[in-house]
């Protein structure tokens, strides 16, 4: 049995997932603390991956990052970057794809922080980067945990928007959801059971760490 489709996977969601944490933070604070009229467009833009249809996203996303668009040519013609059927261009593409996952359960657990602890950090001269690394983040555990694992899952678990950028391509862009897809194609249900067990449990086992988290976090603070 060939497991490099998992390797693979997991390789993609590590990078996507230590990407996105990075991009989202800010976005998810900046959201969680502003009252700008702005709010709900802009909220609206971070989770619309989630409503579009895979190949839509993937289709665009294929097309911008092509010589048919000037941002594909751009990175062509002046760094020789081509991303489509790339890995690189998988990570592009799953960020784009999983950033409400990180997003929104960071922006919930900033939102569900006492603003007076918030406050109390200003007011002790920290700033605002010192007060989300050591004030924030430390009393959201359960959103922090939920946003990384949920994103590394989901990241696994993409077919759609990775088959269209990435395409197929063995040691470079065929991941387990894409070998699965491959296997049926050929009529091989015996392997794909084998890889869809696997991608069953893994889903499984992520979810039971994230409740389990959660009802710990829940019961030792009573909220």
């Amino acid at each position: 049995m060939n497991f490099e489709p998992f390797y693979l996977s997991f390789k993609l969601a590590a990078i996507t997932t230590a990407i996105l944490f990075v991009v989202a933070l800010p976005v998810a604070w900046y959201l969680s603390q502003t009252h700008s009229k702005y709010k709900p467009f802009l909220e609206a833009l971070s989770a619309l991956p989630i409503v579009l249809p895979p190949s839509v996203l993937g289709f665009y996303l294929l097309w911008t990052l092509s010589e048919s668009s000037f941002i594909g040519k751009f990175l062509q013609e002046s760094f020789g970057i081509e991303l489509v059927f790339s890995f690189s261009g998988l990570v592009v593409a799953s960020c784009f794809y999983s950033l409400p996952f990180m997003v929104q359960p960071l922006q919930s657990g900033f939102e569900s922080i006492n603003k007076h602890t918030l406050e109390a950090s200003y007011i002790a001269g920290k700033t605002v980067l010192t007060t989300i690394i050591r004030v924030a983040l430390p009393n959201m555990k359960p959103a922090l945990l939920s946003a990384i694992i949920i994103t590394f899952a989901h990241t696994i678990g993409e077919f759609g928007v990775v088959l269209m950028v990435g395409g197929n391509i063995p040691s470079e862009t065929k991941v387990a959801s894409v070998a699965i897809y491959e296997m049926v194609e050929i009529m091989d249900y015996q392997s794909a059971h084998i890889y869809s067990a696997i991608m069953v449990a893994i889903s499984f086992v992520v979810l039971v760490v994230v409740y389990s988290f959660n009802a710990k976090h829940t019961k030792r603070f009573g909220v």
